[in-house]
């Protein structure tokens, strides 16, 4: 069975089958999700091709004196724009990409400029969310004691939320003329990020009886 006339995805044969004895809803909708992921690379690709073709026939045009060197550019810019985003799902390929992230800030070593590091970084991560329509959960928050944050936590859900924010793992630092020093000295401060993914609620894990092994000890005491 084919998802479509171009058969570029077959379901499995036996699926019916496994489906009816084995319950196996978890095995469909992970099924779905593969030719989902299949389906909006066609069509990127798909849609890459249509534009390069038409590039190709605007640029004809161009050089007979029949288009503009305006509507040149603006099919230019398409196909641009559809190659960056086929580029863009290949950078994105790994599974828990396409994920929700969970963002972990802690302040570090530097007390009251280390705190206010860190609700720096908790307002950029806050600010580019919302910048990209993404929903913002706050977790969990320890306030500084006299400004900014010690650690705290937010949800961020949207498209390939942790796939954009892997990349910001680790330990961040700013150097700077501090604010709270009187003699306005320059201090170098730091901050850790952690981001973690959301995994899926339909993750089943099955462990085999005979794996487990049972050890008893008895403490020898004196």
């Amino acid at each position: 069975v084919s998802v479509d006339s171009d058969d570029w995805y077959v379901i499995p044969k036996g699926f019916v089958e496994y489906d009816t004895i084995n319950d196996g809803a978890p095995y469909y909708e992970k099924l779905m999700r593969e030719i989902s992921a299949v389906k909006a690379w066609v069509n990127d690709y798909t849609a890459a091709e249509e534009l390069n073709e038409e590039l190709s026939v605007v640029n004809e045009f161009y050089a007979s004196g029949d288009a503009t060197e305006e509507e040149l550019d603006a099919a230019y810019g398409k196909l641009l724009k559809s190659v960056e985003t086929l580029e863009f799902r290949n950078m994105m390929r790994d599974e828990e990409d396409s994920l929700n992230v969970v963002i972990n800030i802690n302040s570090g070593a530097g007390g009251t400029e280390s705190c206010d590091w860190a609700e720096m970084l908790l307002r950029m991560y806050t600010r580019w969310a919302e910048r990209n329509n993404y929903s913002i959960k706050l977790l969990d928050r320890q306030d500084g004691d006299v400004v900014g944050v010690k650690s705290v936590s937010i949800e961020l859900d949207g498209p390939y939320a942790y796939g954009y924010l892997k990349s910001e793992i680790g330990v961040h630092r700013l150097v700077r003329l501090s604010p709270f020093d009187a003699a306005n000295r320059r201090h170098t401060t730091f901050a850790s990020v952690f981001a973690y993914p959301i995994i899926n609620d339909d993750i089943v894990i099955d462990i085999n009886p005979s794996d487990i092994t049972w050890d008893t000890y008895r403490s020898g005491g004196h």
